[in-house]
């Protein structure tokens, strides 16, 4: 099977996944109330406790957010593709004529619209309480690729978890052991300087700590040293992990 068509049984499957919401606009909740209420909790509840000031906590903290967003929608992926797994569709995907990979492909590919919906709703809320971007659209340009290209590194986690869990309850506990010590052992709500001694050497080199730095960077027009650079290689290095791991496991998955 060429890579065209993969890429092409890919795309397709992905587009079912893209009606199921239509069909369903319940598996949308969880995208579209979370960012919000992540915005609105954490701003007024950390930000003069951090800041002084909630409006200038904004301006820190809605970067970090967005990538706790994405993360956090993860979980309702990697739901719906062990849900799918579990009732029998992907045997039905798996005695067509596609490729192999095709299934996961089209999952993450129609997902990936899912992360995009819940980063836009947490900068929209931010711009609704006044974050604004300093650095123009090249800024912003570059932000939305950094995102990108972080949420499809870390869906094939998410992937991984809902191709190997034998059930729902599994695949959530599993997935919030992994965002936990991620997002809220980052500098997503406090800045690094402000933590204790001991948890700064994991914040240091917490992925989330540097695409929250990188993309503060690039939205308001601040020095991003080398975070672009570290997060660009965190999302590769989990990607070269985990996707073959992903498409291994799915091909064992009995039948």
């Amino acid at each position: 099977m060429t890579p065209v068509r993969t890429l092409r049984h890919g795309t397709a499957l992905a587009w079912r996944n893209l009606v199921k919401f239509r069909h369903t606009p319940d598996q949308l909740l969880d995208i579209t109330l979370m960012p919000i209420t992540f915005v609105l909790m954490f701003v007024f509840l950390f930000g003069n406790a951090v800041s002084g000031d909630w409006h200038a906590y904004l301006q820190f903290v809605i970067p970090g957010i967005a990538v706790q967003a994405l993360m956090f929608a993860t979980l309702g992926s990697a739901i719906s593709l062990n849900t799918d797994i579990r009732t029998g569709v992907y045997d039905r995907l798996r005695s067509l004529p596609i490729a192999r990979s095709a299934p996961l492909i089209g999952h993450i590919l129609g997902d990936t619209v899912k992360y995009a919906l819940a980063v836009l709703l947490v900068f929209g809320v931010g711009a609704a309480l006044g974050f604004r971007v300093h650095n123009g659209l090249a800024g912003v340009g570059a932000a939305a690729a950094l995102m990108l290209v972080f949420a499809l590194a870390v869906c094939w986690i998410a992937t991984l978890i809902g191709v190997v869990a034998r059930a729902a309850e599994t695949v959530q506990a599993l997935s919030l052991v992994l965002i936990f010590p991620l997002t809220f052992g980052s500098n997503v709500f406090v800045p690094t300087g402000k933590l204790p001694g001991w948890l700064q050497a994991w914040v240091k080199i917490n992925p989330v700590t540097q695409v929250s730095d990188a993309l503060r960077g690039l939205l308001l027009g601040t020095p991003t040293g080398p975070a672009v650079t570290r997060s660009l290689l965190w999302s590769a290095a989990i990607m070269v992990l985990f996707a073959p791991l992903a498409v291994l496991a799915y091909r064992r998955e009995p039948r």
